[in-house]
């Protein structure tokens, strides 16, 4: 198979963990008799120092043209203490979602057997946990109107929601439930907001076409806190943006660290894969991230290009490197810290 990828490093430890997704991912090409040619755009606060613009038309052109884009990540501290900053990095990233039409991500909350006494919570808690949050990406608070009143003393932000924007995530929910345990929970706040009442109403309607699924509602305070509890209760869990943001990234600590989870963003036009942690600024140039999130996500890429040994064969190659302390500090704990240029190295050697 031939494959043209966007290669979008963006910022903070992007490049590094993207060149390491680059390694294994040729390595698999060349096992596998694949040909893939990557094509670089910038974005983020490189893309703003290079043109001024976060996401550039050039770039959405590189990304539009290929088969999918693998991300590495966005964001620089010195706008994140700069409130006057008329243009921020991750305004690139929601002017991509919205460009490229990516409604939805996918992110998988897994657990390692070779970590599993590296998490916050209790191995009994934990262990076996499998589930997918699938969440609404170009709707929402983060899209809807938004300002200043009051001489600038009183700012608004409107969760806007419509019926047919939710239908499409939640089409996606069920078809992902229906190829897994058939399980899906809808997480909204019904009790107090109009707009979760628009997803509970639509998703219940959509019931009779999934006989098969048993769907539950949940409130997002009570997820947040069964997440810690009992994770295994879950299978497919779908919500909208702000929620999504803040549930995926407290399901991302079950694995023992954010640098371990991956993640798909599907939609209209094409697919991006990116880990989901940030730019980690404080780490660039180091040689010092944790570049396997990155590398799994991938092996989703090849997952959805319907290349499933290829995929099993990144994760079955992350999993050695774990369970033989391959690792970077963040995972090493008094042990060998590896660069995360020997990691990439090695997970391509052994592939």
């Amino acid at each position: 198979m031939k494959l043209n990828i966007a290669l979008l490093a963006g910022d903070g430890i992007g490049p590094e963990v993207i060149d390491q997704a680059v390694k294994v991912s040729n390595a698999i090409a060349k096992k596998y008799n694949h040909e893939i040619s990557w094509t670089p755009a910038l974005t983020g606060a490189a893309a703003i120092d290079a043109v001024g613009e976060p996401y550039p038309d050039e770039t959405h052109a590189v990304c539009e043209a290929a088969d999918a884009v693998l991300f590495g990540a966005i964001g620089h501290p010195r706008f994140d203490n700069d409130p006057s900053a008329k243009v921020r990095p991750e305004q690139g990233l929601l002017k991509m979602r919205q460009k490229l039409g990516l409604f939805a991500n996918v992110r998988p909350t897994f657990t390692f057997p070779s970590l599993i006494d590296k998490s916050p919570l209790k191995r009994e808690r934990i262990e076996g946990t499998d589930l997918i949050i699938l969440r609404e990406l170009t709707g929402g608070v983060y899209f809807g109107e938004r300002g200043r009143k009051d001489n600038g003393n009183t700012a608004f932000d409107t969760m806007t929601y419509t019926r047919a924007e939710i239908q499409r995530l939640a089409k996606k929910g069920f078809e992902m439930a229906m190829a897994r345990s058939k399980k899906l929970c809808c997480v909204d706040k019904a009790n107090v907001l109009e707009s979760s009442r628009l997803w509970r109403e639509t998703v219940q309607a959509m019931e009779k076409d999934y006989p098969e699924v048993t769907v539950s509602y949940e409130f997002v305070d009570a997820v947040a806190m069964r997440l810690v509890q009992w994770p295994k209760g879950y299978d497919v869990i779908i919500t909208e943006n702000l929620f999504g943001d803040i549930l995926t990234d407290e399901a991302s600590v079950i694995s023992g660290s954010m640098g371990l989870m991956p993640s798909a963003s599907v939609g209209t036009k094409t697919r991006l894969y990116e880990p989901i942690h940030g730019s980690y600024p404080q780490a660039a140039g180091k040689d010092i991230a944790n570049p396997l999130a990155t590398v799994l996500s991938a092996a989703m890429m090849f997952e959805d290009f319907d290349l499933k040994e290829e995929a099993q064969a990144i994760r079955d190659v992350v999993n050695k490197s774990l369970a033989e302390g391959v690792v970077s500090e963040d995972l090493a704990e008094g042990g060998k810290a590896y660069k995360t240029s020997e990691i990439g190295d090695w997970l391509a050697k052994n592939i």
